[in-house]
């Protein structure tokens, strides 16, 4: 089964094909993203009717870009899935609105994919093998959640932050400090030049039991030290570094103790911030001390794309799932009401 999948959640316009007769990553037959970070650079964050014009002028030709790479025509397709939330409400009615014209146009079967479940099935692309049950830490500018995964389509929310993401809190501390949007990336990159331990920032809700998470102290003890510090170029990197070191291992604290609450040793790691060289190396080191394992997407998995959505919906589509013709989105969505599979 050929499916095309549509992503259009939020800033990024991504679309891929994904051929479920082959094995693993070789199934992927083309994928391409366009990302609006330069369209929303000059707001300092983005801005949802700006991302709808945006995903309207390209998502077509991306489309075809696409096809014509994994060297297919619209009538060689399958299937077409198409992220139906959570997002901004304008780009999810793109890109739905584009997969349900093309499904209908074509008499293809078509599936709404649930965006957080894309993030969690892409390390499962290019690692077959890999079954539930396990934790996934989905981490993102917009979600930041442990959930235990008992089946595919089983979800079971274990934690999640009460305010901030930590993307979000990573994109706000940068800003603060004066760096260019998207500041997460950029703080990251700044962080390498820090000093570890000249600032030291809580851990928030590490001394208390439970899986849930808090970052808006953290990004405010941050503009405190920033405010109150000379704000010279090396000041800044150690800032940084301080504030990645906290948000690092308030990850791999919070993921031990879901490995430990849901049983099992097994750790996927999603989403945006999964691409983080430092928390890639901490959580690492944390599951082989514990004798298990844990799994990432390639680094241009992590952020969004049509990839895993291409994916997840060929799995629900082979699981016999379709949408009905209206064309639907759900901007919030729990993850937990999904059908198995």
């Amino acid at each position: 089964m050929k499916v095309l999948g549509i992503e259009t959640s939020c800033d990024e316009t991504g679309v891929a094909v994904y051929d479920t007769s082959r094995p693993g990553a070789d199934g992927l037959l083309a994928h391409a993203v366009y990302s609006q970070v330069a369209l929303h650079a000059e707001y300092g964050g983005v801005v949802p009717e700006l991302a709808s014009r945006d995903h309207v002028r390209k998502l077509l030709p991306l489309v075809r870009q696409t096809l014509a790479e994994a060297g297919l025509a619209t009538t060689d397709l399958d299937g077409v899935a198409y992220t139906a939330g959570p997002g901004l409400v304008g780009a999810l009615l793109v890109g739905a609105g584009v997969a349900r014209a093309l499904a209908w146009g074509l008499d293809l079967p078509a599936v709404a994919v649930h965006h957080m479940e894309g993030h969690l099935l892409a390390p499962l692309l290019e690692d077959p093998d890999l079954e539930p049950p396990f934790v996934a830490l989905l981490v993102s500018g917009g979600h930041t959640q442990l959930v235990a995964v008992e089946a595919l389509g089983a979800y079971r929310l274990l934690g999640e932050t009460l305010d901030d993401a930590a993307g979000e809190a990573f994109d706000k501390t940068a800003k603060l400090m004066g760096l260019p949007y998207p500041g997460g990336p950029q703080l990251a990159k700044l962080a390498e030049q820090g000093t570890p331990g000249v600032y030291r920032f809580a851990r928030p809700m590490t001394d208390r039991p439970g899986l849930d998470f808090s970052f808006s102290g953290l990004k405010t003890q941050v503009l405190l030290a920033w405010q109150g510090s000379d704000q010279s170029a090396q000041t800044r990197a150690d800032i940084a570094r301080g504030f990645e070191d906290a948000v690092v291992e308030t990850l791999a604290i919070k993921c031990e103790r879901a490995l430990d609450a849901a049983g099992c040793d097994t750790l996927v790691v999603a989403g945006g911030v999964g691409a983080n060289k430092r928390l890639r190396a901490r959580l690492q080191a944390m599951a082989e001390s514990r004798g298990g394992q844990v799994r990432f997407p390639r680094p241009a998995l992590c952020t969004d794309n049509g990839a895993m959505i291409a994916f997840a919906g060929a799995l629900r589509l082979e699981a016999g799932q379709r949408a009905d013709a209206a064309v639907r989105v759900t901007p919030r969505w729990d993850m937990a009401s999904l059908p198995a599979m």
